[in-house]
């Protein structure tokens, strides 16, 4: 019978200790940490994504900032934006919020955000620093991952950890995390144009679906026994809900659950586990 990873327990565990830490600085004159983000447009998941950051910040006694700008805004004016606030010393950290109107470079603004508040932790330099083993900021999926396997007391030293995807955010670091001294773990990374994927996952005794295609793993591709972490999070039609649509992981949890030991939900697995790496990031920048 296989053990429901869970994010929302997880998540307010986490949050309950970064609450106390943020309590006990108070007490010593600190002030609190505080986190800022950029949101340009209105996109819908992005909306969804900020509101959360900022009620998880007032859970655990952050300050919070949300900076409105219109879609319209240019390049120039962001990336003015976002040297205002590498100068606020008063913000420890902050996110511009991605997906990015399509005039505007994505990795242009990425790079202008300053390393030491960069708390999505996708600027080129901490990215290089987590591949070094150096101390960094870790983007918030693969360290809500590694969080999840640690807290669940799985064993990583020298399983064969399959990682399903391999873009920047996700799938590139969580491969380059589980295999760091310590960790341990013998990774192998299949995308979209590897050959016999089924006959690598069957091998694999741990299984991190990041590729964004829903329901893509199916029972007759895992091995028993195996723990399965379920990145996707992509809207499928469901006719009956009120919102008359649902999220939907990489894994086909149905065929694939009867044969894991543990397994992340989607919803209630690794997404809520984002946000919460987001407060543990700021808080480790207020404390710089």
């Amino acid at each position: 019978m296989y053990q429901l990873i869970d994010g929302k327990k997880t998540a307010a565990e986490i949050k309950a200790e970064i609450a106390a830490e943020v309590i006990s600085m108070k007490k010593r004159g600190a002030r609190a940490p505080h986190l800022a983000a950029v949101l340009v447009g209105s996109d819908g998941g992005s909306e969804t994504y900020v509101a959360n950051k900022v009620k998880a910040c007032a859970e655990v006694g952050f300050d919070s900032t949300l900076i409105r700008m219109d879609a319209s805004a240019t390049e120039a004016q962001l990336l003015a934006k976002v040297q205002e606030l590498n100068r606020n010393p008063d913000i420890d950290g902050f996110i511009v919020q991605l997906p990015l109107p399509a005039h505007i470079d994505e990795n242009k603004i990425i790079e202008a955000v300053s390393p030491e508040k960069d708390v999505d932790g996708f600027h080129p330099l901490n990215l290089g620093r987590m591949m070094a083993g150096i101390p960094s900021f870790v983007s918030a999926t693969p360290y809500g991952i590694m969080e999840l396997l640690k807290r669940y007391k799985i064993p990583l030293s020298g399983a064969n950890c399959t990682v399903v995807g391999r873009s920047n955010i996700v799938g590139r670091p969580v491969s380059i995390l589980m295999s760091q001294k310590g960790i341990d773990a013998t990774v192998t990374v299949v995308h979209s144009r590897t050959k016999n994927i089924a006959d690598i996952l069957k091998r694999s005794d741990i299984i991190i679906a990041a590729i964004g295609s829903p329901g893509f793993i199916t029972g007759e591709m895992v091995k028993d026994g195996v723990v399965v972490i379920d990145v996707g999070t992509t809207r499928v039609d469901a006719p009956g809900t009120k919102s008359g649509w649902r999220l939907k992981g990489d894994v086909d949890f149905d065929s694939v659950a009867p044969k894991c030991s543990f397994i992340t939900p989607v919803p209630g697995g690794v997404g809520l586990l984002t946000v919460v790496s987001l407060l543990q990031n700021t808080l480790k920048a207020c404390k710089r």
